[in-house]
Order: C-alpha cells, then sequence, then structure tokens
C-alpha cells in the first residue's frame, strides 16, 4: 500500500507542477502584453510641450535688468520665444506700461495701457525666435512702474492669451 501512495503523490507532484509551470507561464505571458502596453503608449504619447518666453537685458542676457530710470529715458530690452510645443506656434506681443494699480495675473491680460505690438510670427517647432531691440519710456514719475510683455497665440485667426512678462522700474526725474 506504501507503493501506491508514492507512485499517487508522485502523479499528483507531476500534474501540480505542469499545472503550475502552466500558470507561470500565463502569467509572464500576461505580464509582457501589459509591459509592452505601457512602453507603446509612452512612445507614441509626445511630452507636454511649452513656449519659453523671456525678457533679456541690452546685452541679450538673462540678468542684470533695469530698475530704474529718468523720465523719457529710453529702457532697452528684447524678448524671446522659444517654441517647444511639437507644433507650430503662432503669436503676436502686445507691450504694455503700467504702475501700482496694474493688475499682472499669468492667466488674463494685463489692464496695462497698450503701448505698441510685434505682429504676427509664426515658429516652427524647436525654434527660438530673438525680437529686435526694443525701446520703452515713461513721461511721468513713480515708483513700481512696469513694462509688460503679453505673448498671445494665434489660433484660426483668433488671438488667445497665452502669458506674460514683465519689468518693474523706478522713474526719477
Amino acid at each position: 500500500m506504501n507503493k501506491i501512495t508514492n507512485k499517487n503523490r508522485k502523479k499528483i507532484l507531476k500534474t501540480s507542477k505542469k499545472q503550475f509551470d502552466t500558470l507561470l507561464k500565463i502569467c509572464l505571458i500576461i505580464g509582457i502584453i501589459i509591459v509592452s502596453g505601457f512602453i507603446i503608449y509612452y512612445v507614441l504619447t509626445p511630452e507636454p510641450g511649452y513656449v519659453a518666453f523671456m525678457i533679456l537685458n541690452e546685452n541679450q542676457k538673462a540678468e542684470k535688468y533695469p530698475t530704474e530710470a529718468a523720465i523719457n529715458e529710453s529702457i532697452s530690452f528684447y524678448l524671446t520665444v522659444g517654441n517647444y510645443l511639437n507644433r507650430d506656434f503662432t503669436f503676436q506681443i502686445q507691450i504694455k506700461k503700467g504702475n501700482n494699480n496694474t493688475i499682472l495675473s499669468s492667466s488674463i491680460p494685463s489692464n496695462g495701457t497698450l503701448d505698441f505690438t510685434i505682429g504676427n510670427i509664426t515658429l516652427n517647432h524647436n525654434v527660438d525666435w530673438i525680437s529686435q531691440k526694443l525701446n520703452v519710456s515713461f513721461s511721468e514719475v513713480g515708483q513700481n512702474q512696469i513694462i509688460i510683455a503679453e505673448l498671445w497665440q494665434i489660433r484660426n485667426e483668433v488671438e488667445e492669451f497665452y502669458n506674460n512678462v514683465f519689468l518693474r522700474l523706478n522713474i526719477t526725474n
């Protein structure tokens, strides 16, 4: 009777091993399919892009911005836009002036006074643009005067506020 029990045990163990091997293979195949799905999703889904929008000083550097100026003195600067959206980007820039009462937000346009506009420009993906030298002056004395550059995206001939950058200045006699 002991021999029959050992034979049955061996048979049960062989059957269990086969079932375990089959289950393990199924789990591995399912795991490979799931991981492959994540890899395919990652490869086919582009990373979200962005637009770089900055003020540069008169030496075309992002440093040592002017903080003081006299009445009617030209404040010189450049603007740069970099398109990293994985698509074309058409834009317009509005240069405005403001003061302590000017509301600044990254999600809505300011209530500053429009000084001038830089026309419609289209940038391809991965291209940077730098403006010509821009000059703004103030005709009144005041603390916390602001030069505002607003970036407006143009889609289907409709202008949409995109972002802004600004310089704060103290204007003296």
